[in-house]
């Protein structure tokens, strides 16, 4: 708490008490103030890491939000352009997209970030955008179309919520601040010599997912779309959508490494995933034309090779392995009707 922010909230705290004829502006004034005051403890440094000639990456070691970690569980990936640096997803909350700012002031010494994209809106994904426009001023801010409008609606402040309870209080101070550009599939952003290519193919980890392709670097960062070495949350996705886009994606924007938003990146990452999502998809399916229940889709599932041999590597495999087996039986079920 520094004395600055103090005497600032102190004087918006005389103002509420002053104002007779506009209560509620007020209030709601006092609680920006408020949240400019409180803010969550600093999160430690974490490298850059160099991808190829115009991608950076800071790499997130862990794959959920603790209050150890702070919400520091995805990828954040910068591309490198001669107008400035572009920002490929912001991470879980203001203090991670402080830290990043850290970092690129001191591999870029005055070199400005000027854009912002959103690969979806999951909270891990844009949260951090409120540090990047206070740095920097107001921003273009990409997304899916989808992705803005979620944000804008629940998702937005639930997902702040979800992070202030998943790390005890250690994001508190993010604000949402909702992406105003929308992407549509094939749109190709150009900053001088660089051009990103974005990539949609329909629902696959949720409705609105833009993968960014940076074309000179033969390298596309996948978001969520795929992870190494953790089951993506399928909660709003679909495994069919998933596995398309995977064949989409290889044929469309051919790449030398995937840069998933959780794990490292490498050129096998969606052969990993598409691997392990057949054998959760697959056994549902077979279930449910024999009209087995789904406690044997399970056990065919764990039993399948394509799961088991990626048991012990995948973070938190066994505490969802349920979950995602019952959302696959209910999708192989409703393309059975």
């Amino acid at each position: 708490m520094d004395r600055r922010r103090f005497l600032r909230s102190s004087a918006a705290l005389a103002a509420l008490g002053a104002v007779e004829f506009a209560p509620w502006q007020a209030v709601s004034a006092f609680a920006r103030e408020v949240d400019d005051f409180i803010r969550g403890p600093v999160v430690k440094d974490h490298p850059l890491q160099q991808l190829s000639p115009h991608v950076w990456m800071i790499y997130s070691p862990d794959g959920f939000p603790t209050p150890e970690n702070q919400g520091m569980m995805s990828n954040l990936t910068f591309v490198d352009t001669p107008k400035g640096l572009v920002v490929l997803d912001t991470g879980a909350s203001v203090q991670i997209g402080e830290m990043a700012i850290r970092q690129i002031k001191k591999q870029f010494p005055g070199k400005p970030v000027i854009a912002l994209v959103n690969s979806h809106y999951h909270g891990d994904h844009f949260l951090g955008n409120q540090a990047f426009v206070e740095a920097f001023g107001e921003l273009p801010i990409y997304a899916h179309p989808g992705t803005i409008a979620a944000i804008q609606g629940m998702e937005g402040n639930l997902w702040r919520t979800l992070m202030e309870q998943w790390t005890h209080q250690a994001t508190v101070g993010t604000r949402v601040i909702v992406p105003n550009q929308p992407l549509a599939h094939g749109q190709e952003l150009k900053f001088g010599n660089i051009t990103l290519r974005m990539h949609h193919y329909g629902k696959a980890h949720t409705p609105s997912d833009i993968c960014v392709q940076v074309v000179e670097d033969g390298i596309t960062y996948v978001g969520d779309v795929a992870m190494d070495r953790r089951i993506a949350n399928m909660d709003d996705g679909s495994y069919v959508g998933t596995l398309k886009c995977y064949d989409a994606l290889e044929q469309n924007a051919a790449s030398k490494i995937w840069i998933p938003g959780h794990g490292k990146p490498g050129p096998g990452v969606l052969k990993w995933n598409r691997e392990l999502f057949q054998g959760i998809y697959e056994p549902c399916v077979a279930a449910v034309e024999a009209g087995q229940p789904i406690e044997a889709a399970k056990a065919l599932v764990l039993k399948d090779p394509r799961v088991a041999g990626r048991a012990k590597e995948t973070a938190g495999f066994d505490s969802n392995i349920g979950k995602y087996v019952s959302l696959a039986y209910l999708e192989a079920e409703a393309a059975a009707f």
